[in-house]
């Protein structure tokens, strides 16, 4: 009775453009009909879509080139149309709220990654810029994704050694160069992972270069095994 009264005081409206919707945390459905979901055939390695429906595993072409340094990774969305803007609004335009919607898709998507052994950690920012974002963004959504697993999430799992510049605009051979040694697990939760499965956290995939930066440094740390997930995929087709 209390959330119907509140819903006439306050109708749920639409998480992206903010139309009427049926329920709290919703998409309309224009915005739905824009948000590419990852259904279907995708590759184990990444999450990214793949054509066709193979049976068993299989890795895209990219993940074939570059052997990954983690075992699994699973991404929620498409990096394009509404997708894309909801990923933006939660890292720049200060929407906390989306967190839970968007944390809630990753968990269902990473799903079969997960157990109760397994400890959930986001990619870290430098201090310098959480001071100016005064966030993490990954870390909201590695909460969520811990919480609907039941698992232990530790957010300050990872930390950057040094403030890397922006990825924006580097080949891949650049991206993971500018990653190279940036990541490392602080000495005091190695205890806390070792021999354990790790899932590390991002809000979205291009190269793979910052998780793969971050998958090396949980293993070196003794982790037994390290899987990824992000909440978008860059993928080729998108």
């Amino acid at each position: 009775m209390a959330l119907q009264l509140l819903h006439v005081v306050l109708p749920p409206r639409c998480i992206a453009c903010g139309a009427a919707v049926a329920t709290d945390f919703g998409l309309c459905g224009p915005c739905w009909s824009e948000t590419g979901f990852i259904t279907g055939l995708a590759c184990d390695a990444c999450g990214a879509p793949l054509p066709g429906e193979a049976e068993g595993q299989v890795q895209c072409d990219d993940c074939l080139a570059t052997p990954r340094p983690w075992a699994q990774g699973r991404a929620a969305l498409h990096y394009a149309g509404t997708g894309r803007q909801l990923v933006l609004a939660l890292k720049h335009g200060d929407r906390l709220d989306l967190a839970r919607p968007l944390g809630g898709w990753l968990a269902r998507a990473a799903a079969p990654l997960l157990s109760a052994e397994t400890i959930v950690a986001p990619v870290p920012l430098h201090r310098l810029r959480l001071i100016r974002r005064r966030y993490n963004q990954a870390a909201l959504l590695s909460r969520e994704v811990a919480r609907a697993a039941g698992g232990r999430h530790l957010p300050d799992l990872l930390v950057r050694l040094r403030a890397t510049p922006s990825q924006d605009g580097r080949s891949p051979a650049e991206r993971f160069a500018n990653l190279d040694g940036a990541l490392a697990v602080r000495a005091r939760h190695a205890a806390a992972i070792a021999g354990r499965p790790v899932l590390i956290v991002d809000d979205v995939m291009t190269t793979g270069a910052t998780l793969a930066a971050a998958a090396q440094a949980v293993l070196e740390a003794g982790a037994a095994r390290v899987s990824v997930a992000a909440l978008a995929r860059v993928a080729k087709d998108a």
